[in-house]
């Protein structure tokens, strides 16, 4: 069990609240029903799946950074807790499951499985060589409802690419969020970041900026379907908490970072999502 704990603590198992509900938004938003249960039981798997890949993936290649690094030298990896060769037939596990999720949802997604997969191992990459890390890491979750989408319908159309670009910005943001924190070791060991290159009072302004179009992009899914008034309530919570998040957060004050990163972005996905599944089952029982 304590093994088992050390590799769900690698791959921030609990972060995948981030993306889940986001996934489950594309898929509800596909037919604007329910899916069936065994389609979302396999969306689930392959959310899981591919998201323990990708975070085995980044500790992998940002082993030795991570060992430099104070903040994370403590991380399994570095700190010889789970061995090189262990963490790779873990990636190739989450990989294979991640691939029997892909089969056993809608054709289509049987040959778009390597867009998914080939951002996962790029992002570790980009911060050694662009500040547009943050957005990479953006497109790795704001893929989740775009492939969701399309598990459930088999088509692809605008509307989930809208979704994942909301998605994208908002991961963007509190990514950027995320590393001011390594500020100052980023800039030490020549590491790309926005915060890096620009500083912290143009970060937390562009991520004012990311949210806002986020937003923006969530209200034009909602006029594109149709969607009424739950939805609608959704985006405006899901703005007014992005807004907090982003007011409490000070140039001179970062002591609630990891509350704005952790607590917040999950309290958005999760709301946002809330709202999603009650504008569609009181749409198909027509109380709206």
């Amino acid at each position: 069990m304590g093994k088992v704990k050390t590799y769900l603590e690698m791959i921030k198992f609990q972060h995948s609240i981030f993306a889940l509900p986001f996934a489950y938004l594309g898929a509800f938003l596909s037919q604007m029903r329910m899916p069936d249960f065994i389609t979302l039981v396999w969306i689930t798997i392959a959310m899981v799946s591919a998201r323990s890949f990708a975070m085995a993936v980044n500790r992998l290649i940002d082993m030795e950074i991570d060992r430099r690094n104070p903040r994370t030298a403590e991380r399994a990896l570095p700190k010889g807790l789970l061995s090189v060769s262990s963490v790779i037939l873990f990636s190739f596990i989450s990989l294979a499951v991640f691939l029997l999720a892909v089969y056993n949802l809608s054709p289509i997604c049987r040959y778009l499985w390597p867009i998914v997969v080939i951002p996962f191992i790029v992002y570790p990459y980009t911060k050694r060589f662009t500040w547009l890390s943050h957005f990479v890491l953006g497109l790795c979750l704001g893929l989740a409802p775009v492939g969701a989408w399309i598990a459930v319908t088999n088509t692809i159309s605008p509307e989930p690419f809208l979704i994942g670009l909301a998605v994208l910005l908002w991961v963007a943001g509190f990514d950027i969020f995320y590393a001011i924190q390594d500020i100052a070791f980023d800039r030490q060991q020549k590491l790309h970041s926005i915060p890096a290159r620009f500083g912290i009072r143009t970060s937390l302004f562009l991520t004012k900026i990311l949210h806002f179009i986020s937003i923006a992009f969530l209200s034009w899914v909602g006029f594109r379907l149709n969607l009424g008034i739950f939805y609608f309530i959704g985006v405006c919570i899901t703005a007014i908490l992005l807004a907090y998040e982003n007011s409490i957060i000070k140039p001179d004050d970062l002591s609630k970072l990891n509350m704005a990163f952790f607590t917040m972005n999950g309290v958005v996905s999760i709301l946002m999502f809330c709202f999603v599944a009650m504008e569609v089952i009181f749409r198909r029982t027509g109380n709206v």
